[in-house]
């Protein structure tokens, strides 16, 4: 590094340097702007794409899982059906039975057609009906839930 002489003026251009580099119009402000920019364009176009990514994902997630609903609620039905044929029909077995197969075909009905956002506007539904059960059912289950944790 050399020290600069006293014969050096510092107001002059430094040599070699091209005079926008030093303070003309479209100097290195507007370099560092443009770069900036662009910096920034691009990171906005990750971010999007990153977004769109997430976006799918999180369809693709929510389509699978409507999807594993409705086999179940067919998986139901088709239990229901089983339950009718191979159990007996008549006496207090047959009459448990046969509720127990009404219940499980109802189920499995209500699952394919509803699926999870049905589900999800049904317990909307019934919280906005009864408040106060619906707070005292979740302040149990959280106690059970904080016992059983508290005890693994």
């Amino acid at each position: 590094m050399a020290i600069p002489s006293s014969s050096t003026k510092f107001d002059e251009p430094a040599k070699g340097k091209i005079p926008e580099q030093n303070g003309g119009k479209g100097g290195v402000t507007d370099k560092a702007r443009d770069i900036a920019s662009n910096v920034a364009d691009k990171a906005r176009d990750a971010a999007s794409n990153v977004a769109d990514k997430a976006r799918d994902a999180a369809s693709t997630l929510g389509q699978k899982a409507e999807d594993a609903t409705h086999a179940v609620g067919s998986g139901m039905q088709s239990l229901a059906g089983t339950m009718r044929d191979k159990l007996p029909q008549s006496g207090p077995i047959g009459a448990a039975s046969s509720t127990l197969a009404s219940g499980l075909e109802s189920t499995g009905r209500y699952l394919q057609e509803e699926g999870l956002q049905g589900i999800a506007g049904d317990m909307t539904n019934m919280i906005r009906r009864n408040p106060l059960p619906a707070m005292f059912l979740g302040i149990g289950l959280g106690f059970v839930l904080a016992r059983a944790i508290s005890r693994s």
